[in-house]
C-alpha cells in the first residue's frame, strides 16, 4: 500500500521535538509499563487495596497506546520524510 503524502501538510516545530524525543525510547519500555502495572494491581487487588488497584490497572492501556505511537513515529513519523 503506497502512502499519499499531502506536500501541503508539514508537522510544526513541537510536534517535531515531541517525535524525536519519543522516537529515542525503546517500544519494550511501555510494554513492560503496562505489564508492571498490570502485576502493582494484581498485588494491590490481592492486598486488599481495590480502588487503587483499579486506578493503577487502568494505566495499562495508556502506556500501550504510547508504545503504538512510539512505534508509529518510528516507522512512518516525520523522521522518515525528512530525510
Amino acid at each position: 500500500m503506497a502512502l499519499q503524502e499531502n506536500p501541503q501538510h508539514q508537522e510544526g516545530k513541537t510536534t517535531k521535538a515531541i517525535e524525536e524525543q519519543t522516537a529515542k525510547l525503546p517500544s519494550k519500555l511501555f510494554l513492560c509499563a503496562a505489564l508492571g502495572a498490570m502485576a502493582v494491581s494484581l498485588a494491590l487487588k490481592c492486598a486488599g487495596h481495590k480502588h487503587t488497584a483499579l486506578f493503577v490497572g487502568q494505566w495499562a492501556a495508556p502506556f500501550l497506546l504510547l508504545g503504538t505511537y512510539n512505534k508509529i513515529v518510528k516507522t512512518q513519523g516525520h523522521d522518515q520524510q525528512d530525510r
